[in-house]
């Protein structure tokens, strides 16, 4: 079903049992693949690719539970030639910047920013309020907590868990999420605490639990992570690893 007010521009090519609701805009050359939803509001930049099975523009919800605020939200973003997905949801209030590509079966909350050619892997989740630079590759699994930053050119292994309540809803705290610095690398199952800062070209080894700020270009391996020195091989030195 698609709503009557919404223009279909003729280039763009739309899937069977397809749902656009009210206010949605689509772009020129839009491929969209059968049954996805596009919630009220939403905006399709030029030449961006949806799979099939894909929920757009959700408004999110809460119980007696959820602190946070769930008022409704403004319109979901999606950058110009991005690529969305199989079964991928992505709530309202959030902004994809040109060239995404959002893995099958990821999740991503409202109020999230993420940058240009940034890549979120398969089945990855993006907690709400999130902001997430350019050229970012978070890989297959991983669990981005809610109120993080991460700045431009981070990578993130698969499976990384991060979060952002020191006490475990114990005693009140101000949700704080790891920062991540620029060109940071972090590796598969690595655990990231709370309020904690990875620095600028830092490396967290695969599995480690980091439970404090690691240095600008500093690799820290193990539970609790460690500081470790690493040669790194000059010009014109071989590599003898």
């Amino acid at each position: 079903m698609i709503d009557a007010t919404v223009h279909i521009p003729s280039s763009a090519s739309i899937g069977h049992h397809v749902v656009i609701e009210q206010g949605a805009v689509i772009g020129e050359n839009v491929q969209i693949g059968h049954n996805s939803v596009i919630l009220a509001g939403t905006i399709i930049g030029d030449d961006v690719t949806i799979g099939c099975n894909a929920v757009l523009g959700c408004q999110p919800f809460k119980n007696a539970r959820v602190k946070h605020d769930v008022s409704q939200q403004g319109a979901l973003v999606i950058g110009k030639g991005s690529r969305i997905g199989n079964g991928v949801i992505i709530y309202a209030g959030t902004e994809l910047g040109e060239g995404t590509m959002i893995g099958d079966l990821a999740s991503i909350r409202e109020r999230t920013r993420i940058g240009h050619s940034t890549v979120i892997g398969r089945s990855a989740t993006v907690e709400c309020r999130t902001v997430i630079g350019s050229r970012c590759l978070i890989q297959t699994g991983a669990y981005i907590t809610a109120d993080m930053v991460i700045e431009d050119d981070v990578f993130i292994g698969p499976e990384v868990s991060t979060s952002n309540d020191k006490y475990m809803d114990r005693k009140p705290y101000e949700l704080a999420g790891p920062r991540i610095k620029e060109k940071a690398s972090i590796g598969n199952n690595a655990t990231l605490l709370p309020g904690i800062t990875i620095g600028k070209g830092a490396v967290v080894g695969a599995g480690s639990v980091v439970t404090k700020d690691v240095p600008d270009n500093i690799t820290v391996v193990g539970v609790p992570a460690k500081p470790i020195t690493v040669h790194l091989p000059q010009s014109g030195e071989e590599d003898q690893s």
